[in-house]
C-alpha cells in the first residue's frame, strides 16, 4: 500500500510539520468508492436482517481508498467487504492530532495519546493501524471492523481525543451517518423489514419480543466490554 508520507523538516533535533500535508482532498465519487477521510458503513448479511443498528464499517484514505479489517489478520485494501458503501461520515483532518513530540501535541490527552501511539499524517496513521490488524484475530463480539477504525481514529486523536470505542463510533456513524441513495436505505432496512413481517405471521408478537432481547443482549454485552471489563474488547 502507498502512502502519501508527511513532509517532515529537521532542525537541531526537533520536528516541523509542513503546512502541504494537509494537501486538498478529492471529491467523493460513491460510483468509484471513493470516500477521502471517511468512515463508511454497509449493512452486514444475516445480521443486520436481525439488528439493523449493526454493520460493516471501514475508514478511508486520503485518495479515498477504504480499509476494513474483514477477517483474521486482514484488512481489505480498497475493496470493502459485504457490498458498496451505504452511509459515510465525512471526517476533517483539521481535527486530528499530528504531534512532532509532546510539547507540540494539539489533543485534549497528550499522555494517552503518545502513550497509545502518533501519527504524522492521516493516511501514516490508518497504516500503522493497518500493519498491527494483519496480525489479529477478527471475532465479531471482541475485535471487529469497529475495532480497527476505533483504533485509528484514537490513533489520530480524533475530535481531540483518545476514547474512541465500538460504542461512541456506532453513535456517531448512526447520529451523523449520510446515506448515499435512496436504494442504500432500501437495502440496509429492506431485509429487516421482511423478516419482522415472516416472523410476525409465522410466531406472532413473541418474535419481536424475541429479537428485542437479542438487541437488549448485544447492546448489553458491548457496553460491558467497553466500560464495564475493557479487557473483553480489543
Amino acid at each position: 500500500m502507498e502512502l502519501k508520507a508527511a513532509s517532515v523538516d529537521c532542525e537541531d533535533g526537533n520536528f516541523s510539520r509542513s503546512l502541504n500535508d494537509l494537501w486538498p482532498l478529492d471529491e467523493m465519487n460513491p460510483k468509484k468508492g471513493r470516500f477521502p477521510c471517511c468512515i463508511v458503513w454497509t449493512p452486514l448479511p444475516i445480521i443486520s436482517w436481525l439488528a439493523p443498528y449493526i454493520g460493516h464499517v471501514g475508514i478511508c484514505l486520503e485518495d479515498g481508498a477504504v480499509l476494513d479489517f474483514a477477517g483474521s489478520n486482514f484488512v481489505n485494501i480498497d475493496n470493502f467487504a459485504y457490498g458498496a458503501v451505504a452511509k459515510y461520515v465525512q471526517l476533517d483532518r483539521k481535527q486530528c492530532c499530528f504531534p512532532a513530540n509532546l510539547s507540540s501535541h494539539t489533543c485534549r490527552q497528550p499522555y494517552q495519546h503518545a502513550e497509545g501511539g502518533t501519527a504524522i499524517s492521516w493516511d501514516y496513521a490508518l497504516d500503522i493501524c493497518t500493519q498491527q490488524y494483519q496480525h489479529k484475530y477478527y471475532n465479531l463480539f471482541t475485535c471487529n471492523c469497529h475495532s480497527f477504525v476505533s483504533k485509528c481514529l484514537n490513533q489520530l486523536a480524533y475530535n481531540g481525543h483518545v476514547r474512541w470505542n465500538l460504542l461512541n463510533l456506532a453513535v456517531l456513524i448512526i447520529w451523523k451517518g449520510q446515506w448515499i441513495d435512496g436504494m442504500s436505505v432500501f437495502r440496509s432496512f429492506f431485509p429487516f423489514a421482511f423478516v419482522v413481517c415472516i416472523g410476525i405471521l409465522m410466531a406472532g408478537w413473541p418474535f419481536l419480543i424475541g429479537m428485542a432481547s437479542l438487541s437488549v443482549l448485544l447492546i448489553g454485552w458491548f457496553l460491558v466490554g467497553t466500560y464495564c471489563v475493557k479487557s473483553l474488547l480489543d
